[in-house]
């Protein structure tokens, strides 16, 4: 169950949200500030109170650690979690998104893979998304939720 502190920022019930990389990190090695408000989110997500959303550039991002450590097993846990976890929809990059990330990251400022998450979640109707980059505060198309201020 969900405790006081843990639930702080979480998500309303049938909320679709999209989820930055570094969210799926915390959640995956247990991070020590941040592991147990992610697996408390990842929990919802599991039993289908929200509906997720990230790019495929998530995973990407997800095995480079991995593939670098030559840690085979944890990249093959990975790519298995991504591939089977309930309720969270994987968007590849398409020439709209990518159209529409360029216009985030000029306007705002952002990395690539930043803009290319945000232009996900905007573009398949997320109404929030988390991540932990400081950045993000200056995005007004979307509400973001900083998982540091949170816990």
């Amino acid at each position: 169950m969900v405790g006081t502190s843990l639930s702080q920022g979480l998500p309303t019930q049938r909320q679709r949200i999209g989820l930055d990389t570094n969210v799926f990190i915390y959640f995956i090695e247990d991070h020590p500030r941040y592991g147990a408000w992610c697996a408390s989110l990842f929990e919802l997500i599991e039993r289908g109170q929200n509906v997720a959303v990230t790019s495929t550039v998530t995973l990407l991002e997800l095995l480079v650690q991995p593939y670098r450590d030559q840690k085979d097993e944890m990249a093959q846990k990975i790519f298995a979690l991504s591939s089977t976890y309930p309720k969270i929809e994987w968007v590849p990059l398409t020439m709209n998104l990518a159209d529409r990330a360029a216009e985030l990251r000029a306007h705002y400022r952002l990395s690539t893979p930043d803009a290319i998450q945000l232009a996900t979640a905007i573009c398949h109707k997320a109404v929030c998304f988390y991540g932990n980059d400081r950045g993000l505060r200056r995005v007004k198309e979307i509400e973001c939720i900083i998982v540091e201020d949170l816990v």
